[in-house]
């Protein structure tokens, strides 16, 4: 994808009269194509009204949280952003649409940060985690904030459902002033050392 460590996956679909089958997370696989090594600890799922707006979040570094995120039922748009501190792709975000009748898939490394507007009723999105929640440690940055101007489509800015947490989260300016942004640097450590692990 545009921003570096976040990767788009689309599955094989074998189709027959009965409807399909796919692969939808191979961790061999994973690793191989994108050098990321991603051991799913826990796995979340959010059902969402059409326009809502989820996003943007983050985990804090450490312990941060790597994603794979697929939609299960409906459309969703997704949105993945570099919040990454001295990134040379800081503010850069790419969009994926997210329809259950595909597969498709997104790898979001640690240090990116991830939301999605649900394109359809009844939206249901699920996530693998790399680690387990941890109280405390999520963020959230403002969705509309011009500075990253992100591409919800459908005029959402008046018509977008939003949580209050989501509604009053801080700029991308206020969350870098207050630490909870991600080096750089520090990620690409991480992601060495779970290699090296691996091996």
């Amino acid at each position: 994808m545009a921003v570096p460590d976040a990767y788009r996956v689309t599955p094989q679909l074998l189709a027959d009269v009965r409807g399909s089958f796919h692969e939808s997370y191979k961790y061999d696989d994973l690793a191989r194509e994108t050098g990321h090594v991603f051991r799913p600890l826990q796995v979340n799922y959010s059902v969402s009204a059409r326009n809502t707006l989820r996003g943007v979040h983050g985990v804090l570094l450490p312990p941060g949280q790597a994603k794979f995120v697929t939609c299960v039922r409906g459309a969703l748009l997704d949105v993945v952003v570099d919040l990454r501190l001295g990134s040379p792709a800081f503010g850069v975000h790419d969009t994926t649409l997210l329809d259950a009748r595909e597969g498709t898939a997104v790898y979001v490394a640690e240090g990116l940060a991830h939301g999605f507007v649900a394109l359809t009723d009844d939206a249901c999105i699920s996530y693998l985690c790399s680690t387990q929640f941890v109280p405390g440690t999520q963020f959230e940055i403002q969705p509309f904030d011009p500075e990253l101007a992100l591409p919800w489509h459908l005029g959402l800015t008046g018509d977008a459902l939003l949580s209050a947490k989501d509604e009053q989260a801080p700029s991308l300016a206020e969350a870098a002033d207050r630490g909870l942004l991600a080096d750089y640097r520090a990620c690409l450590a991480l992601y060495r050392r779970q290699r090296r692990e691996a091996a």
